[in-house]
């Protein structure tokens, strides 16, 4: 995984509320066990023509959102079932963070585990932000994960929370896994100490 420290890009928007997992990552994508290639079916019922071509109205396939690395989503972001391949799908694309006033736990939790970062912020910030970037697609924000500060394309900089060992995997670059693995001489020593 990657670390997360800083990060600015400019945003993709996508105001839908009660998006969930389904129609982030449609159930049959969920036969797989890679990560790799998810992206490509990221939103797949809403992006794609029957026929496979790209649907030119969705906002992933607009030019401007190319290279994004941050989706403003609506309320209740990724609400329904607890699949982890939702937020696999959405890092697989390219995102590192998604901007909302509310995600579903489990989700959110998910999300912490795979290296995307959900920000929490005010309906008042949203809607800020929602209409900069709806008017100006270049209009880039700023994530700090050390100081927990989002900074909008005007400036103004407002904190997020975010849970403590979520972020120092993140800031490390490591999951539970990985975490648990960095005290490998620790645990050697202690099992070699065992009679």
């Amino acid at each position: 995984m990657a670390k997360f420290t800083t990060l600015e890009s400019h945003v993709v928007p996508l105001p839908a509320e009660n998006v969930d997992t389904d129609q982030i990552i449609p159930a049959r994508f969920l036969k797989v066990t890679d990560k790799d290639g998810l992206g490509a079916s990221l939103f797949c019922d809403w992006r794609y023509l029957p026929d496979g071509s790209d649907k030119p109205d969705f906002v992933l396939n607009e030019p401007a959102s190319q290279g994004a690395s941050v989706l403003l989503a609506g309320d209740n972001f990724g609400c329904g079932s607890s699949r982890e391949h939702a937020p696999w799908a959405l890092v697989g694309w390219g995102l590192r963070a998604i901007i909302s006033t509310s995600f579903a736990d489990i989700f959110k939790s998910n999300s912490l585990k795979n290296g995307l970062l959900p920000i929490e912020v005010s309906k008042a910030v949203h809607k800020q932000l929602m209409a900069t970037v709806t008017a100006d697609r270049s209009a880039k924000v700023q994530i700090d994960l050390q100081s927990q500060t989002l900074t909008l394309p005007d400036g103004t900089k407002v904190e997020f929370p975010v849970d403590g060992f979520a972020k120092h995997c993140l800031l490390n670059g490591i999951d539970q896994l990985g975490y648990i693995l960095s005290f490998e001489d620790q645990i050697t020593k202690y099992e070699q100490s065992r009679p």
